[in-house]
């Protein structure tokens, strides 16, 4: 006898199309448009797992998840939207889904997280996206190498104080994606674990795959992508001790670090009363770089970085200097600067495969003669951006830094090059 899958939804296109999917798939499927019809449904035919929509007519989406999850605490539910917001997608998730997936669907996407949520219902896995630390097999946690430039300091170490999700898009995948960060012990580093892989990777120079557009991180087949405006936060916040559990790319928010300062200062900071060590520019360090680029880092008592930026208007030339003299200063300065791309630039990057995720609330899109979709954060939002990035990239050393870092007109790479160049030179 075929499993029996249900789906809630108003759409008749989703409902037809989910439909065949999951009978290609060798499913019996039901379906209904109301959310009272699936209660009465889900009590009398015992589905093994409910795809439902967010909105529906008659009630709303996340009042019925709540009611069949009343009705069978095991029900397997994943939840649907072609609205996604973050916020909605951490509520279901607290709710009970199993997880949450932004229409347009995607066939495989359907298919591995039904699998999945059917593991999950017949205890052979953990909730992927589970918070608990007991639900995270054993494993070892190594710190980052040591250079001759780390110096050990009387700022504790730090994690968070407890688990918490966040759910969003992938600015280059386009997928909805999710993320579980968890306190680890004194002395272990910062930590990606891959969904459903288990592939661990931890956060260092030594794990970058590619610097294309945005910073991704590999190892053991798998990849994890964006993870520059994570790391620039925990850089800021000083969090030296972190398990990151995510589904392929960072979650985008809005563009910024924003979100993540903000869900990090809600749960809280936690010092471990071990001492830090911290990477300490002893000496003028350059990168050797043409034409008007340059990269430069030398001694300094804190986080300095100081940015020259030009492009044709509406941008133009800006250059901003920021200090990190704490988490603070951060939020209110570097923090809100949100990524941005070019209208000109978008076949290109279409082609490279990225950029799937980009939406008119997350991220800059300037046009020829203007910004397009959206009002700044601060008149020189763009490079302030740039120096988040370098914030984040720079975490790749595997602890805080102490050092000036001068810039104009570079990316990605060169923030990973200089880091190589420090790691080679103070070997």
């Amino acid at each position: 006898m075929k499993d029996l899958v249900l789906i809630v939804d108003d759409e008749p296109g989703i409902l037809t199309t989910l439909g065949q999917i999951l009978a290609d798939e060798g499913y019996e499927v039901a379906s209904t448009p109301s959310g009272e019809e699936a209660l009465r449904l889900y009590q009398k035919l015992r589905p093994v797992a409910v795809f439902l929509d967010v909105w529906l007519p008659d009630r709303d989406g996340l009042e019925t998840l709540q009611a069949l999850r009343a009705m069978d605490p095991d029900a397997a539910i994943i939840m649907m939207s072609g609205h996604g917001q973050a916020t909605t997608a951490v509520r279901s998730i607290k709710l009970g889904a199993h997880d949450y997936l932004e229409k347009p669907l995607s066939l495989g996407r359907v298919v591995d997280t039904l699998r999945s949520a059917l593991e999950v219902r017949s205890g052979s896995a953990g909730s992927l996206l589970d918070p608990s630390p007991a639900s995270e097999p054993a494993r070892v946690f190594s710190p980052p190498p040591l250079l001759p430039i780390v110096r050990s300091t009387q700022v504790p170490q730090r994690t968070i104080r407890s688990a918490f999700v966040i759910y969003g898009l992938g600015l280059h995948s386009g997928s909805r994606t999710g993320l579980v960060l968890q306190a680890l012990p004194p002395d272990s580093g910062i930590h990606f674990v891959t969904l459903p892989a288990g592939v661990q990777i931890p956060a260092h120079l030594t794990s970058v795959g590619d610097t294309e557009y945005a910073t991704t991180l590999r190892g053991g087949g798998e990849e994890i992508r964006t993870i520059e405006h994570l790391l620039a936060t925990l850089h800021a916040a000083g969090i030296t001790n972190l398990l990151v559990k995510v589904h392929g790319e960072i979650p985008v928010l809005d563009g910024s670090a924003l979100e993540f300062c903000q869900r990090i200062e809600e749960i809280g900071i936690e010092d471990q009363g071990v001492p830090r060590r911290e990477v300490v520019i002893d000496k003028p360090y350059e990168l050797p770089l043409k034409g008007d680029k340059r990269m430069r880092i030398e001694p300094s008592d804190c986080l300095e970085v100081t940015y020259h930026l030009r492009y044709p208007p509406p941008i133009g030339e800006q250059l901003y200097s920021f200090r990190l003299t704490g988490f603070d200063a951060f939020q209110a300065q570097i923090a809100p600067a949100r990524t941005f791309g070019f209208l000109r630039d978008l076949p290109m990057i279409k082609e490279l495969g990225l950029g799937s995720g980009g939406r008119l609330d997350n991220f800059i899109l300037v046009g020829e003669d203007n910004v397009v979709n959206t009002t700044l954060r601060f008149p020189d939002e763009f490079v302030r951006h740039k120096i988040l990035d370098i914030i984040g990239d720079l975490y790749l050393l595997g602890y805080p830094l102490r050092g000036r870092v001068s810039a104009a007109f570079t990316g990605h790479r060169d923030n990973v090059a200089l880091q190589r160049l420090l790691v080679a030179a103070s070997v």
